[in-house]
Parts: structure tokens; sequence; C-alpha cells
């Protein structure tokens, strides 16, 4: 499989590279977003306004070759133009299905906490199962389909909290955080529209978006591995300051996602490094807390028990 890892790096540096030319500083939170590409999840982004949460998509959208759709979330957008609906054609005498906004390749779910609970229902199956049902007829989602949704603090004005299972839907839920003195000194003069519509390549097609997808699965975890990420699900669910642990999914999610980190670290296998730099974006926003604790803190006291395999 070396072939492949070096084919899989290729692609990934290129992608990171074009990238990095509108976003300064942030090579973490890119390499996150190329992990839940790659292992087929989808991804939160939640922080302040003006951070460059909407404009880290676009940059991803602009590197590849895929249909790429935005839907800015408000209070009164409808699900039906999410999943879509179906219209009365007069001349045909019979309903014609409209698509939604969500029959694509790639949608940015921008704002998506300023739609009621209701609209932000229309995601879930879209988001779990990969089609849309409207009036008893299924419509699947083109492949590949990722959803990156951005998100400001709840204790803003005019937001909804997400409910806990569209949150359990997300592979990782991350931040941007501030840019340090030296990069925001870089980031005051640029112009991250005009480098994205005239400086960023579509370098990768569909077909090596799937094959770099097909490749995650083919990543070896030795059982030591697995148990360890067992070990960590059974000490969220046994936790006294929580009241939901990690499910069986979140440790299916986590797993995927450390095959990717491999991958992108040009390796054909786990190493437990790669699951512990990725404990606290896949499991934390899929528990809840029983008092007003910090629960990525309790991951990491957790880790910090747990014992991992030498």
């Amino acid at each position: 499989m070396i072939e492949q890892v070096e084919r899989f790096n290729e692609l990934a540096t290129a992608i990171n590279d074009n990238i990095s030319q509108v976003i300064i500083g942030k090579e973490e939170v890119v390499e996150k977003l190329l992990i839940c590409l790659c292992a087929q999840g989808h991804v939160l982004i939640e922080d302040v306004p003006g951070i460059g949460k909407t404009t880290l998509v676009s940059a991803l959208a602009k590197s590849l070759d895929l249909d790429f759709k935005r839907i800015q979330f408000t209070v009164d957008l409808m699900p039906s133009d999410i999943t879509g609906f179906n219209m009365y054609h007069p001349k045909r005498g019979e309903f014609i299905f409209q698509k939604g906004a969500i029959m694509t390749h790639m949608v940015l779910a921008d704002e998506i906490n300023r739609s009621s609970p209701k609209t932000q229902s229309a995601l879930l199956e879209v988001m779990s199962e990969y089609q849309v049902s409207v009036d008893g007829q299924t419509y699947h989602l083109p492949k590949p389909f990722m959803v990156l949704a951005t998100q400001n603090a709840i204790e803003y004005l005019g937001t909804f909290p997400l409910p806990e299972a569209q949150l359990d839907r997300f592979l990782m839920k991350i931040k941007l955080g501030y840019p340090l003195a030296q990069e925001e000194m870089e980031i005051l003069e640029l112009d991250s529209l005009d480098r994205i519509e005239h400086n960023l390549k579509t370098l990768l097609s569909i077909d090596e978006v799937l094959w770099m997808q097909q490749q995650v699965p083919k990543v070896e975890c030795a059982d030591s591995i697995k148990k360890y990420i067992v070990n960590l699900l059974n000490a969220t669910r046994n936790h006294p300051d929580l009241t939901v642990g990690a499910s069986p999914r979140a440790g299916q999610m986590l797993l995927k996602a450390s095959k990717a980190k491999a991958l992108l670290k040009g390796r054909s296998y786990v190493v437990v490094d790669d699951v512990k730099s990725l404990v606290l974006d896949v499991l934390a926003h899929r528990m809840s807390a029983n008092q007003e604790v910090n629960i990525r803190d309790i991951l990491s006291d957790i880790m910090s028990k747990v014992e991992a395999p030498k």
C-alpha cells in the first residue's frame, strides 16, 4: 500500500498548499477538515463572527471539482428549501420534484444555528443516509457528499441550540480561534474573496476525491488500539459528571478519523497518537454533562487515566 499512501499524501498536500494561500496559520484546522473529507464525515465549525469560518469552507470547495452550494440559514428558512418539494405542472398534469439546495456534492450550511430546530432537522436524514424523502419518494444524493456547517456561539442573539441528534451527525466540531499577532499582520491586507476567485486552483476531480475516501478503510488498526478506543468510550459512560457518554457510533467515527489521519501522516496503520489527537474534536460535542463543567476537560482527564497501549 506504499504507492497508495504516497499518492494520498501528494493529493492532500496539494489541497493544503492551495488553501494556505487564503487561510493563514491554521494548518491544524485544515488538516482536520481534510480528515473529515477523507473519512466521509461532516464538520461543524464554531467560533465568533469574522474569524474566517466561511472563507475556510469556500477555499476547500474551490480546491475540489465538486458541485458546491451555500445555504444561508435564517429564521424564515423552510425545510423544503433544503430538501426540495413537489410542484404541480399544469401542462403535464403531474407533480414534478424541484430539487432543494442539498442536492449537491458539498454544502456550506452557513450559520446553521440561526434557523429553528424544525428546519435544522431537515438535515438529519441527509447527513446520515445520504438521501432525502419527499412525499414518500426517496432521492439519493450524489457522491461524494459533505456538509460543512458554521455556527456562532450559542450566547449570540438569534441563535438556537442544535439538537443532540443533529450534533451526532457531525464527525467533528472544531474551532478556528484568533490568529497570532504575526499572522494577523499578514491577514490585515489580505483580500480573501479575491484570492479565492483568482489565485486558488481547482485541483482534485470527483474520482480523485472518491479514491482518497476509498483508501481510509484499508488502513490497519491493531486490536490493542481498538481496545483503547473502547476503554475511552466506557470511561465516558461511567464518569460521574457526564449524563450522556460516547455512543458506539462515536467510537466508529473516532476510528475512521484516526485512519484518515494516519494516511495524512504518511502511514498505512494507526498509532495511539492518531487517536489521542482527535478524541476532543470527535467526542466532546456528542456528550452531555449534569452541571457546569467543561466536557473537553473531562475528556482530557479520562485520557490521562485510561492506559494506552505501548
